[in-house]
């Protein structure tokens, strides 16, 4: 089930908000679990059993710890924890990982002329990569004394199983979680400010990203004679597009429905294609993976504070699980160690030289590098990805007919494209800055042009996302494959 499906706008997202708000206080916690396991459980009946493991495993993993730490059993409590991670981890490898594995097992095995292993393809389960993470995230953080353990298994299925942002994020760690399962407010504020966000997400997603993500499929599947630098640029620039507002977008609709449940979960995109270095895409690209990552990885490693040497090898063993955890594929780790070399050369000293360059080429510089490396992100193959941008660099594939143009490009391509380049910056924080400032100091001024306006504005979207769920029959989430 995803958020832009008509049965969950429809159907589940409207049932569960009435018994949900219907249902006393001590029973809130409850309905939300039913309703989580049941989201997941709609096309992933089976796997249910493995989240359970993972609840059941981690409550007792994380009991363990707590009860070493407190009669001072420290080499009990990391043995442990030491458990917990191979369990998570274990599980995450089995489902995600066995078959990459083998797959590459069985290319060296027959190099050798042995027979290869025979493994049945394993299907993914959703958002194994997430409620993995937040799984680690609970142990991390019991561990680290930054939260006590959780002695009741229902509130810690609830943290893992929250169907908000259980099948594409954002990662939420547990000790920023914790408190709000145990103790949380609702209000008719925090609820109109969540079925806002909600709007704005579902509007990325239908109205922006997926009419990019039609245009990028079409070049992407295009074959090698056919595909010219031009319509190739156009394809990758589509799917960067593609991939910001459907993921953005989703984290919105997850922030959206968080909030109107009484949850508040930190922000995961803020406008990261306006970044002048790499340093400063990923402190603003999935912000909760890359926290992540820095936290639970990088400073485990030492993070900035051992040699130099240390330093550059850390970034790249961080970026290396960053493209391991995206993919089982070679195209993910290339897609990591190609962002690891470029902030490792940053850490060395190019981040001062681009500081004394022009801004412009600041940008330029993050542009032309985001948009390579997203050429192995979509690509399936290292092959066709060497391929694709052998297309874009080389001025002999420039030739493009007027017919492969229309296969690609209408009036309805060019408006979106228009959109997304504009709202990929931050023109909305803009106009409601400036909005506020023009009206401050008056109420009549506010209603007329912020609240009235804004109505309009977000029922249009609302309806026009409607019409497009309603009509459109091309509906992908990129991330549920992760």
């Amino acid at each position: 089930m995803v958020f832009s499906a008509p049965i969950f706008l429809f159907g589940f997202l409207p049932l569960v908000l009435l018994v949900y708000y219907v249902s006393p206080s001590a029973w809130k916690n409850g309905v939300l679990l039913i309703a989580s396991l049941v989201f997941y459980a709609w096309g992933e009946v089976f796997y249910v059993a493995v989240m359970i493991v993972s609840i059941v495993s981690n409550f007792v993993v994380g009991r363990l710890i707590f009860q070493a730490q407190e009669v001072n059993r420290g080499t009990t409590a990391k043995t442990a924890l030491a458990v917990g991670i191979a369990i998570n981890i274990g599980l995450l490898v089995s489902f995600k990982y066995a078959n990459f594995i083998t797959d590459n097992i069985n290319t060296v095995l027959s190099l050798l002329n042995v027979s290869p292993i025979d493994l049945q393809p394993i299907h993914l389960p959703l958002g194994i990569s997430f409620f993995t993470f937040q799984a680690l995230s609970y142990l991390a953080d019991v561990y680290r004394k930054e939260a006590r353990a959780q002695f009741n298994i229902l509130d810690l299925a609830l943290y893992i199983s929250l169907f908000p942002q259980l099948i594409a994020g954002p990662i939420v760690r547990y000790h920023d979680l914790a408190p709000q399962i145990t103790d949380r407010t609702h209000s008719i504020h925090l609820f109109s400010s969540g079925v806002q966000r909600f709007i704005i997400g579902l509007t990325k997603k239908m109205l922006i990203a997926n009419p990019l993500g039609e245009v990028a499929d079409i070049v992407f599947a295009m074959p090698g004679n056919d595909l010219t630098m031009p319509l190739a640029w156009i394809g990758v620039l589509a799917y960067s597009f593609q991939i910001y507002f459907d993921f953005s977008g989703y984290s919105d609709m997850a922030i959206g429905l968080g909030r109107m449940l009484g949850f508040r979960f930190l922000e995961n995109f803020n406008y990261p294609y306006i970044a002048k270095s790499l340093r400063e895409f990923w402190r603003r690209w999935h912000i909760s993976l890359s926290s992540w990552f820095r936290d639970y990885v990088y400073i485990a490693l030492g993070g900035s504070r051992v040699s130099t040497l240390r330093v550059y090898s850390n970034l790249l063993v961080v970026f290396l699980l960053t493209g391991i955890w995206h993919g089982a594929s070679w195209n993910f780790v290339v897609w990591g160690l190609f962002h690891g070399v470029f902030l490792a050369s940053e850490h060395m000293g190019f981040s001062r030289v681009l500081e004394r360059t022009w801004k412009p080429l600041q940008h330029l510089y993050v542009a032309f590098v985001i948009v390579f490396a997203w050429v192995f992100f979509r690509t399936d193959t290292l092959g066709q990805a060497v391929d694709f941008l052998t297309v874009m660099t080389n001025t002999a594939h420039w030739n493009t007919s007027t017919l492969q143009y229309a296969q690609v490009i209408s009036n309805s391509f060019v408006v979106t494209f228009v959109l997304a380049l504009i709202f990929s910056m931050p023109v909305y924080p803009w106009i409601k800055r400036h909005l506020s400032q023009a009206c401050a100091g008056s109420n009549l001024r506010t209603v007329s042009l912020i609240h009235i306006p804004k109505i309009v504005f977000l029922t249009t979207l609302l309806m026009l996302s409607i019409l497009k769920v309603a009509s459109s029959t091309y509906n992908p989430f990129i991330y549920f494959r992760f």
